[in-house]
């Protein structure tokens, strides 16, 4: 059996006005995503409960079938591991977003799309006056970055709320209100709030107000906790699987559950990522001979990137390009060989009209080879809410598409 599972980030949404009352996926020209919802099952999954952060970084664990509820310990150690950090039991890994506030609004959670070398240039200058004895800046890709404080050396007191909103589901809002905006620790805002002096007159940041670009003006720290400890995937459904993203979270993701990564050329995490390639990549890898794999994750993160934006007509490109691009050429060659498996799934809704991740369902496309088809022709959030398959605890989605819980149509006539 090869099995593939495509995670369109953040797709799922909220009725359009300006989509005639449609959601993105049910706006979207989506003829391979419908051709396979026709031929098996819509479902619908949670996978953020709603102790723990509406993001990627539960969403994704969940979705790949580990409960987030016995297994979540928080986002950065997770891109600790894509870059193979290793955290000992009293280190604790902190994501480190370069960012651009002003007037004491979060104006972009990017820093303009912030280039990876200028990144770099910026948190060396960090290291240099704020690190050293335990606390480490290091650079990542574009914005996205970390800080590890090494408990061995420096004593973390981090024994109060560590709670902290993500800077994307701060876009145009106010960085003071409502706490926790920051983190609940007095250390860590007194090193944000050392960045912005910092980086005010960094040669980076002249140059990019000279090219009409943002600045960035301060590192926002969020996402703190320890390494968590996953059951190789392998040992815990059997495939061997292997993953296709472009940001670090995955890549951690990936690492965790013992899968390697396979890196593409043109995707950059973003809505320019060349769509195609993934798609490629993911038939060579189910095909190869070399290195054969039976399971492979392709993740793709424009639709999310769209929604933070608020921009509804990239979203729905989006979605289209995944569906031509990933799912066509995969479905057609899973299809030309034996027995087969594909899930389509988003990791957790983000609304266009908060341009944040939410709580909530998110619709799933279950088909292939065992899996016998439903009453609805065509995938969306609207057939996914009415259907009897629903999973309250998203991570047990696995178990059926693996089909280690195989219990025939009955199974769908109720939550599980």
């Amino acid at each position: 059996m090869k099995y593939a599972i495509i995670i369109p980030d953040g797709a799922a949404d909220e009725p359009q006005d300006e989509l005639n009352g449609r959601t993105p996926i049910e706006a979207a020209h989506t003829p391979a995503m419908d051709a396979l919802a026709s031929a098996g099952v819509v479902a619908r999954a949670c996978h953020t409960p709603a102790s723990l952060p509406a993001g990627s970084e539960v969403g994704n664990m969940s979705l790949l079938g580990y409960d987030p509820l016995a297994n979540f310990t928080g986002r950065a150690p997770i891109e600790a591991a894509a870059q193979g950090i290793e955290l000992a039991p009293e280190d604790w890994a902190i994501r480190c977003n370069l960012v651009t506030v002003e007037d004491q609004t979060m104006r972009d959670f990017t820093a303009d799309h912030i280039s990876t070398e200028e990144a770099t240039e910026l948190l060396t200058a960090a290291q240099e006056e704020l690190g050293g004895e335990g606390l480490e800046f290091v650079p990542g890709v574009s914005y996205r970055n970390l800080l590890l404080w090494r408990g061995s050396q420096r004593e973390a007191p981090f024994t109060m709320d560590l709670r902290a909103t993500p800077p994307h589901d701060l876009t145009d809002q106010s960085v003071l209100d409502d706490f926790p905006r920051g983190p609940g620790c007095k250390v860590l805002n007194d090193l944000m709030t050392a960045t912005i002096k910092l980086f005010a007159d960094h040669p980076v940041n002249k140059k990019r107000i000279a090219e009409g670009k943002l600045p960035a003006t301060n590192v926002w720290l969020w996402g703190i906790g320890r390494a968590p400890k996953l059951q190789p995937f392998a040992e815990a459904y059997g495939p061997r699987g292997a993953m296709i993203t472009a940001v670090d979270l995955l890549r951690g993701m990936a690492s965790l559950v013992g899968w390697p990564c396979i890196e593409v050329p043109g995707a950059t995490g973003y809505t320019d990522t060349d769509y195609a390639a993934k798609g490629r990549y993911a038939i060579e890898a189910l095909n190869s001979t070399q290195n054969p794999v039976d399971l492979i994750c392709v993740h793709v993160e424009a639709p999310d990137e769209a929604s933070h934006e608020g921009d509804c007509a990239a979203k729905v490109k989006a979605i289209e390009e995944i569906d031509r691009h990933v799912v066509a050429p995969l479905a057609e060659s899973l299809q030309s060989g034996g027995d087969w498996r594909m899930m389509i799934s988003p990791d957790h809704p983000t609304f266009l009209s908060t341009k944040t991740h939410t709580h909530g369902h998110v619709p799933v496309i279950l088909a292939g080879t065992g899996i016998e088809a439903d009453e609805f022709t065509s995938y969306g959030d609207t057939n996914a809410a009415n259907s009897n398959l629903a999973f309250s605890e998203g991570w047990q989605a696995m178990k059926w598409f693996i089909g280690k819980e195989s219990k025939g149509r009955q199974e769908r006539q109720g939550e599980l």
